[in-house]
């Protein structure tokens, strides 16, 4: 595993650690409004964290842990993302980056682990800061 690539796991522990603290918040505030469990389960974890990772992508090109870890993420242009590439890469990483691994454990990492399957997708890389 490459150093870039141990930064990027720290930083979602870090982001997802973030996130689970909001997510508590808010499920507190809905569960008095919204009996279904499902719901809890699956909608706010993932609405939260999509949510901070996307305004916080959008308005700096880092999130929390990416400050944290030194990393930054840009498109192919060197600048920051759009608002496009950041839900193409949100949802693919979310969905269809897993199986990518399952399939070629060994190519996963591209270009030193600055460049992941989602990354590829959505025309960004993460780079040391």
């Amino acid at each position: 595993m490459h150093s870039l690539t141990k930064k990027r796991s720290k930083a979602l522990l870090i982001d997802f650690a973030v996130s689970t603290a909001v997510t508590a918040g808010v499920e507190y505030i809905l569960r008095k409004k919204i009996k279904n469990e499902a719901f809890h389960a699956l909608i706010p974890p993932t609405a939260v964290m999509w949510a901070l990772e996307y305004a916080q992508l959008r308005k700096r090109g880092q999130t929390i842990g990416y400050k944290a870890m030194g990393i930054i993420l840009e498109n192919e242009k060197g600048k920051k993302p759009d608002c496009g590439q950041i839900v193409k890469r949100m949802a693919y990483r979310d969905s269809i980056s897993s199986f990518d691994y399952l399939k070629d454990r060994k190519s996963f990492e591209g270009e030193n682990g600055s460049i992941l399957p989602h990354d590829r997708y959505a025309g960004t890389a993460v780079k040391e800061k």
